[in-house]
């Protein structure tokens, strides 16, 4: 309930802020062409010098230019404003004249033009004079000149910064979610400078309309004040005179404020701290300035008509302040000595040696002649196709791939890559860059002359051939792959080949964790029957076979109504493959959901269901030499009888002899699919091709 209050109220006071703020813009507008009271008038004014202030001291205390992302449309905002009040201020001017009576106005001319005489009206005049040509010339261009130039260059170098943050990403270094927040953070600070380039001509805009609005003031008040209300020209030109200064000083310091505060924030785009905190720091890295500025400073006392009694002060102050940085700095050294030599002793002792860095779950290391294949400045590709294998293999595995880390290996060749899984290899190749690989996948009908080699991925028969035989190789029937595709080919199969592997606890730990937010029952209850280690053992037992344990809410809710039989990490995958049986059908069926099948002969399944022994690592069939080696050549026989006849080759038998044929068969056929009854859903049509049986 407190919480809804509290949306409740959050929502009405961010509605109240929009209206308001939709107020005040129709009423700036607004401004124009009504006329306004002189107390209202007050007010205003003193509103619009209070929000210049306000801007000025955000901008001080902002550690960086996008923080204040608004001030751009603050820029055309203000400046709205301001005009919109001097309109209103002349409409007074000319309409009242000796009566006007906006004291803000009259306060400023007062101020600086004094009692009213003649050199004081000069003096205001130069004054008022001096500062629009400061605004206009110095400060207005020079931010523009800044805001144009900070446009660019961070366009420019928006290409780079990106390509910086991939580089980091894909090798590890940052999250996704940090990468992401980066590049939000670079493109924020694109547009900002974008803006800036097109809101500091406010500014300069503002200054031409307030000189023009000046002279309107200044002649039209005298046209006016001599020839409608009857005054004599000394009158006229006192009074116009001084509210004309008044009313130009209450627009332009405003203004000017703004313009300072344009300047500053365009001009620290390297700081990243506020400018109080810069000023201090960077004022205070060396004691030898102010030593020597106290000594110039005495030497200037020295001379005759100097003010001796302002230089030496000063310089006794620079020499103060000297003094007592020399000491700080001597300070700090000794500081960072003793810390240095702590540390070394703590390195020294045998006690305090650092743990050993883990080696990366997955990492592909490269020969140096291959490091072109991940430089983006020349258009390398290899990093993205590796960022979407990841990508794809969430989607087709289930697994969450870890970031794999891309490194230089001087101990291979220059042409030589190799993958490798917590720091063993598990797959290398060689690469000729410059020339294309092509595999001869069977159906070749020309000879194509080339260097022999072999497909990395798997080990088919292919040739290295030059780029302007392209064309000819792929009409022969010849599969021509590109460098990057070769690697990302062979960085796909790793994956799917070694899933189990590259699983490990954490990586089920995140699975879980982000399962938990929307099924937090299912976690929890198979939490409780089984540990992270089992969970593991049964995903690991599923991704062995490339069976996808992205579905895990039907996985752990088969985990759950199971544990409570047996633990056995075989028993538990052999239902969660049960309970995935449409999954699997589909993965293996062809467009008519047709399954063809090799059956086992059902003697020779139960010897193999009798031979089941079962250890740490699993369950074995351990049948006898002589059987097994008849077993292996009547199934290899049978798989080839299958492949030539253009099927996948399948072996159906019951739900105890599957694990172990898979396990009598996975050193001489790994890629062989075992499938049990139960695993096959009612819709699927099965064909049964051949029996495995074995001869006498």
């Amino acid at each position: 309930m407190a919480d809804t209050q509290r949306l409740v109220r959050q929502n009405l006071i961010g509605n109240a802020s929009d209206m308001a703020v939709a107020a005040s813009a129709v009423a700036v507008v607004l401004m124009i062409i009504i006329p306004i009271p002189s107390v209202l008038l007050d007010a205003l004014l003193a509103v619009n010098l209070t929000i210049a202030i306000l801007i000025l001291l955000i901008v001080l205390f902002t550690k960086k230019a996008t923080e204040f992302s608004i001030f751009p449309t603050m820029l055309l905002v203000t400046t709205v404003f301001g005009l919109a009040l001097n309109i209103s201020t002349m409409r007074l001017i000319l309409s009242k004249g000796v009566n006007f009576d906006v004291k803000m106005i009259r306060a400023f001319a007062s101020f600086v033009v004094g009692s009213g005489g003649a050199d004081g009206l000069v003096i205001g005049f130069i004054i008022f004079i001096v500062i629009i040509a400061v605004q206009a010339i110095v400060i207005t261009k020079g931010a523009t000149r800044i805001a144009e130039v900070a446009a660019r260059f961070t366009l420019d170098g928006l290409p780079g910064k990106q390509m910086s943050i991939d580089a980091e990403y894909n090798s590890g270094s940052i999250t996704e979610e940090e990468a992401i927040r980066r590049k939000q953070e670079v493109q924020r600070e694109v547009d900002f400078y974008g803006q800036m380039d097109g809101a500091s001509k406010f500014i300069s805009g503002n200054v031409k309309a307030a000189i023009f609005i000046t002279v309107i003031n200044f002649v039209g008040g005298l046209i006016i004040g001599m020839v409608f209300h009857k005054e004599d020209f000394n009158t006229a030109i006192t009074t116009y005179t001084m509210l004309t200064i008044g009313d130009g000083l209450i627009s332009q310091i405003p203004a000017l404020l703004v313009s300072t505060a344009t300047g500053i924030i365009v001009t620290r785009a390297n700081s990243e701290g506020t400018f109080g905190h810069d000023v201090t720091t960077q004022f205070t890295q060396n004691a030898k300035i102010y030593i020597v500025g106290a000594t110039v400073l005495m030497i200037l006392a020295l001379l005759p008509g100097f003010p001796w009694y302002v230089l030496i002060p000063m310089a006794a102050m620079l020499a103060f302040i000297g003094v007592r940085l020399a000491r700080k700095q001597v300070a700090d050294a000794d500081k960072a000595k003793a810390a240095a030599a702590g540390a070394s002793r703590k390195a020294e002792a045998p006690s305090d040696l650092s743990p050993v860095v883990p080696l990366d779950p997955i990492s592909l290391e490269l020969g140096y002649g291959l490091i072109p294949l991940v430089d983006k400045d020349k258009g390398a590709d290899l990093l993205e196709r590796i960022t979407r294998i990841r990508k794809e293999s969430a989607l087709d595995m289930g697994l969450v791939v870890p970031r794999i880390r891309i490194i230089d290996n001087m101990r291979l060749e220059p042409s030589e890559y190799c993958f490798k899984i917590r720091g063993v290899q598990v797959g290398r190749g060689l690469i000729r860059l410059g020339y294309y690989l092509a595999i001869n996948p069977g159906g070749v009908t020309e000879e194509i002359p080339g260097e022999k080699t072999r497909d990395p991925t798997f080990d088919l028969p292919a040739l290295w051939i030059a780029e302007d035989q392209r064309d000819r190789t792929e009409r022969a029937g010849y599969t021509v792959v590109d460098a990057p595709s070769i690697i990302a080919t062979h960085l796909t199969d790793i994956i799917k080949r070694h899933a189990s592997e590259i699983l490990g606890r954490q990586e089920v730990q995140s699975i879980l964790d982000a399962l938990k937010k929307d099924y937090p029952a299912v976690v929890e209850d198979t939490a409780k029957r089984l540990s992270l280690g089992e969970t593991q053992k049964v995903l690991q037992a599923l991704l062995r076979e490339q069976v996808s344990v992205r579905n895990m809410v039907v996985i752990l809710e088969t985990l759950a109504d199971y544990a409570g039989i047996t633990k056995d990490p075989v028993f538990l995958a052999e239902k969660c493959r049960q309970a995935l049986g449409r999954q699997i059908c589909l993965q293996y069926a062809d467009q008519d959901r047709n399954l063809r099948v090799l059956t086992i002969e059902p003697g020779l399944e139960q010897k193999i269901i009798d031979s089941r022994v079962d250890t740490p690592g699993g369950v074995i069939a351990a049948l006898e030499p002589s059987l097994q080696r008849q077993w292996i050549k009547a199934l290899t026989r049978a798989v080839s009888a299958v492949q030539q006849k253009g099927w996948l080759p399948i072996v159906l038998c019951s739900e105890g002899a599957r694990a172990l044929v898979k396990a009598a068969t996975s050193r001489e056929l790994p890629d062989l699919i075992v499938l049990s009854v139960p695993e096959i859903v009612a819709d699927a049509r099965v064909e049964a091709v051949g029996e495995i049986r074995v001869e006498g």
